[in-house]
């Protein structure tokens, strides 16, 4: 296989000037729902960036679970590497990516942790095996091999019975308040829609044009 031959022209969709809504999170709510109603599964996902102090970026693919006064939510360990980082440096970006649609979404901004009530409200939903494995994993941490965590596993299961799992304490969610969201329509011949929306001290927004 040569991966210079891997190419694909785009064409399905466009983005005229008049689709650009005063508030990209309506844009974006509305490309979610497009983004649904195909083929692409786990629609939700988004490529986290953050970043050390220093600058180093590291990126993974985690799950949206809410926009909510329009910031993005999603919930993980704050002893990850990536809480670390965000303890850090407050600042991140996301990216969904949808290609059966050929849109794709970039968005930065600052970040903070959400409410510990957010975060036991939306641990007590979890299937139950997720809320153990989130008790039994010390993210991102070294661990000799799979059956070790795999027997921590299985201890917490014996030991909690048929008890309600608790809401660990480094267990919760972030919500990310963006300041620059861009909208990515593949076009044919490389001549890509890009329109880009920057947040104003106002709290209103600007729209641009970009060449793709």
């Amino acid at each position: 296989m040569n991966i210079n031959d891997l190419r694909k022209d785009y064409g399905q969709g466009a983005l005229h000037d008049e689709e650009a809504l005063e508030d990209p999170i309506d844009l974006f709510r509305a490309w979610f729902e497009a983004a649904q109603a195909t083929e692409d599964v786990e629609v939700n996902a988004m490529t986290l960036a953050t970043a050390t102090r220093s600058g180093i970026p590291s990126a993974r693919i985690v799950l949206l679970k809410e926009i909510r006064d329009g910031r993005f939510i999603w919930y993980t360990n704050y002893e990850s590497q990536k809480g670390r980082e965000l303890a850090e440096n407050p600042h991140a970006a996301l990216i969904f990516f949808w290609p059966n649609a050929e849109r794709q979404v970039r968005i930065t901004g600052t970040v903070s942790r959400t409410s510990r009530v957010d975060a036991e409200s939306y641990f007590s939903v979890r299937p139950r095996k997720s809320q153990i494995g989130a008790a039994a994993s010390a993210q991102s941490r070294p661990i000799e091999s799979r059956s070790a965590l795999e027997s921590r596993f299985e201890a917490l299961v014996t030991n909690l019975g048929e008890a309600p799992v608790a809401c660990p304490p480094h267990w919760g969610g972030y919500a990310l308040q963006p300041i620059h969201i861009e909208f990515w329509q593949g076009q044919r011949s490389r001549l890509h829609d890009r329109l880009a929306y920057d947040r104003l001290e106002s709290g209103s927004w600007t729209v641009t044009r970009l060449q793709p």
